[in-house]
């Protein structure tokens, strides 16, 4: 009788979790921004010193590897979690295309206040520099892509399982002031726009260049 009634709680509990998922995805579709929203924000960072002076030597750093010579992502730090700070940059129509949500890592605290940064393995923080966007596979969180840390800042991502993946829990929209949930480390973006950069990196004749920086 009692394995039944923990049999039901859970059942109850799962029945909870599920529909509470379900909600949130459709409310996030619900809530997507507007193409002129998106438009504004993205030519605002595309007009700002940071992006002027961190694009060009990417460019260069992307031809010179042999990476992709259509798209560069790019995920500003500086920028609260709350707003738009992943953006995918077209560098043969030299613009912003796309721009979502990101989370970064918690440094294994409960929650992280601030900006921290970290390379060592179990560190739980966000690796600031230069990655290689690798090859797909099907984790526990869905279709997710490998990522190669290419400087001493991130040289131990994939030691640390550091991989470009969805989460059911980050919103569609932007939701500041509010901020948005935080990793172990991973950038972790909505299901709706890890579709949307799907596209981008599967379409790509060379590896994607991603690069997570601070601007101070």
């Amino acid at each position: 009788m009692k394995l039944l009634k923990r049999l039901l709680i859970l059942f109850c509990l799962l029945l909870i979790f599920m529909l509470s998922a379900t909600a949130f995805y459709f409310y996030s579709i619900k809530h997507m921004p507007s193409a002129n929203e998106i438009l504004k924000a993205n030519t605002s960072y595309k007009n700002s010193n940071a992006f002027k002076l961190v694009v060009p030597s990417l460019v260069r750093y992307s031809a010179q590897h042999k990476m992709s010579n259509r798209y560069i992502f790019l995920v500003d730090m500086h920028i609260a979690s709350g707003k738009n700070r992943f953006f995918v940059y077209d560098i043969q129509k030299d613009s912003i295309i796309n721009s979502g949500l990101v989370a970064h890592g918690r440094c294994n605290k409960e929650w992280l206040e601030g900006r921290k940064y970290g390379n060592e393995v179990g560190c739980g923080c966000t690796s600031l520099g230069k990655y290689k966007v690798g090859n797909p596979y099907s984790g526990r969180f869905g279709r997710s892509y490998k990522l190669f840390g290419l400087d001493s800042t991130n040289s131990n991502a994939f030691e640390r399982f550091v991989v470009l993946h969805p989460y059911q829990y980050v919103p569609g929209k932007e939701v500041h002031p509010a901020p948005i949930c935080q990793s172990d480390g991973c950038p972790m973006v909505s299901p709706i726009f890890m579709n949307q950069l799907a596209k981008y990196i599967d379409s790509s004749k060379g590896p994607i260049l991603l690069y997570i920086y601070d601007r101070t």
